[in-house]
């Protein structure tokens, strides 16, 4: 044995310092309540995925070549491989499902109720602008080996990170809440008006890790996920199927204008009555907590941070499985949009649509030739409820994980993020439930809290994936490497900083155009105006702190590093 451990550079078996062994006893849990909802065995830290949870996608291992040799070597990247692809898919796919949740579906009927099919090339570019946030935080969890909200942890100071926390918290609980208000809103038309929206609430909690950890009821989310991480991303690629489907059925019943489908796409147009609806297609396609989420399951593939060829093997994996990705919810958003613009563009109905009465509409509509469109229109709207409401607890579990650093076993953290929006969706649909309009005022403020908290996620993100502290040789900026010349590597890097910079800003001017239009309309008195310039204010020096501190850092770094200097990270 001693042998074993001299050969890998281990110490003997010998007894641990008497300190050290004090230190990690004090750090576990003190009581037999306090072990059965800790997680604390080996590891002191929260990780997204432990090591024998995650798929192995070998480079190094594969039985057919070396490629991490010949890639030392100066060979290049190894050859395209389906197989490969195959393994790396389905975090992208997890990702897509924020796309189509019920609040960007309701944002997508009632732009085409309005805007006619004016706005699809903004869906469009949109789509394009969400693809770039999701490939930079990817890139930053390959990276690494650690997400968003643990990197977030560590790179700010306790006061701003608690304050990011929040925010981040925030988001999830009203994107919860419109995921879940969807489903009980396709329950009840499922159930032709039977069970009542708090009704569906209940029922859509019956089938979350909340309700299954503490009623036995359905264990389907927690053990498909202890079976594999694999098990879980086909019970998503069927709720995506079924919204796929249901929304093509609908496309094809409704039968759109192909030439007003292309013309829509290829040609821009934005008129001053439709600047409202396309400011709710932009700020719809960016969830905070998503970006989140995605830095995180990126890690459920096992690669090595510290090996060169398995991690740009894997950036150009989840680079095409993502854009695969993207294209399903886009066609989706795409089929709905069309559908509500050849029904409704127009008409009397075009200002009052919402979740809430838009089957009703459809049916009076179009009817349906083989199967009422009414039932088409309930499917699809529960598979986005339920697939999203699911992807909301995985993201809450990596939020308070990474940024609290709380080591719980699994079910004790979907309890807790589930409460957080459950407990105020029943609330709330009691409270609306005979209300129709109340429900479309509460999709609208919960729409702001959401587009208030989109540079709480991009800025830190952008910050954290243009340092090379952070990122080591993989950061986007100046030095950013790739399969070209110097000079060339210099320009693209620095087009990749400046175009990602340009992104995340576009989202913030956009959504602050609509918070001012909102609160504007919104805020009587003295008294509520001085409180929200109080509130602006505030806001204004968080995002302000944030991107200073973001631009900042990289050129203190950088002026302790030679110029010439460009050594790569030891793998």
């Amino acid at each position: 044995m001693a042998a074993d451990h001299a050969a890998v550079g281990e110490p003997g078996p010998t007894s641990p310092p008497a300190s050290n062994t004090e230190s990690r006893a004090l750090l576990r849990p003190s009581s037999s309540f306090l072990s059965a909802i800790s997680d604390a065995d080996e590891a002191l830290e929260e990780r997204a995925f432990e090591p024998a949870e995650k798929v192995i996608v070998s480079v190094t291992g594969d039985p057919d070549a070396d490629y991490e040799r010949q890639f030392s070597l100066g060979g290049g990247a190894p050859p395209f491989s389906w197989r490969k692809l195959w393994l790396f898919m389905g975090p992208g796919f997890l990702m897509s499902i924020a796309f189509v949740d019920p609040g960007n579906i309701e944002g997508d009927l009632q732009a085409g109720a309005t805007a006619g099919g004016t706005l699809l090339w903004l869906l469009l570019w949109a789509t394009v602008m969400g693809l770039l946030v999701q490939l930079l935080a990817a890139r930053l969890g390959v990276a690494t080996g650690r997400h968003l909200a643990e990197l977030c942890r560590d790179e700010y100071p306790d006061w701003a990170r608690r304050a990011l926390w929040l925010m981040a918290e925030v988001s999830l609980v009203s994107a919860d809440i419109q995921e879940v208000i969807g489903s009980a809103i396709a329950i009840k038309i499922l159930s032709t008006g039977f069970l009542p929206l708090w009704a569906g609430v209940l029922i859509t909690a019956l089938d979350s890790p909340l309700t299954a950890t503490l009623f036995s009821i359905s264990f389907i989310f927690l053990s498909l996920e202890n079976y594999g991480i694999r098990k879980l991303e086909a019970v998503f690629a069927v709720l995506i199927t079924t919204m796929a489907c249901s929304f093509a059925w609908m496309f094809a019943e409704t039968k759109p204008s192909g030439k007003d489908l292309i013309i829509g796409i290829l040609i821009p147009k934005l008129g001053s009555r439709t600047i409202k609806q396309a400011v709710g297609l932009v700020g719809g396609v960016i969830t905070p907590h998503n970006v989140f989420l995605h830095s995180a399951l990126v890690q459920s593939r096992k690669i090595d941070p510290e090996k060169e060829c398995e991690v740009r093997e894997a950036l150009r994996y989840y680079s095409i499985e993502s854009t695969m990705a993207l294209v399903v919810p886009f066609m989706i958003n795409l089929s709905v949009t069309t559908v509500f613009a050849k029904g409704f563009y127009g008409t009397e109905e075009a200002d009052n649509l919402g979740l809430e009465n838009a089957g009703k509409y459809l049916q009076e509509k179009f009817g349906g030739d083989y199967f009422p469109i009414l039932y088409i229109w309930g499917i699809g709207l529960l598979a986005a409820g339920t697939s999203s409401t699911i992807t909301g607890t995985y993201a809450g579990q990596f939020i308070m994980g990474g940024f609290l650093n709380w080591r719980l076993k699994k079910w004790i953290r979907a309890l807790i993020t589930r409460s957080f929006a459950i407990v105020p969706t029943i609330i709330v649909a009691l409270y609306f439930n005979a209300s129709d309009t109340a429900l479309d005022v509460l999709n609208e403020w919960l729409n702001v809290l959401q587009s208030v908290q989109i540079p709480f996620s991009l800025i830190p993100l952008i910050t954290l994936v243009s340092k090379e502290e952070v990122m080591g040789m993989y950061k986007i900026g100046p030095r950013m490497k790739v399969w070209a010349n110097l000079y060339l590597s210099t320009n693209i890097g620095c087009l990749m900083q400046m175009v990602s910079w340009i992104v995340a800003s576009l989202p913030i001017i956009i959504n602050s155009y609509m918070l001012l239009d909102f609160f504007s309309s919104e805020t009587e008195g003295v008294l509520a105006t001085s409180a929200l310039c109080v509130a602006v204010i505030a806001y204004a020096s968080f995002i302000l702190y944030l991107i200073l501190r973001g631009t900042e850092s990289p050129n203190r770094f950088a002026m302790a590093v030679p110029k010439n200097s460009f050594t790569l990270r030891k793998t």
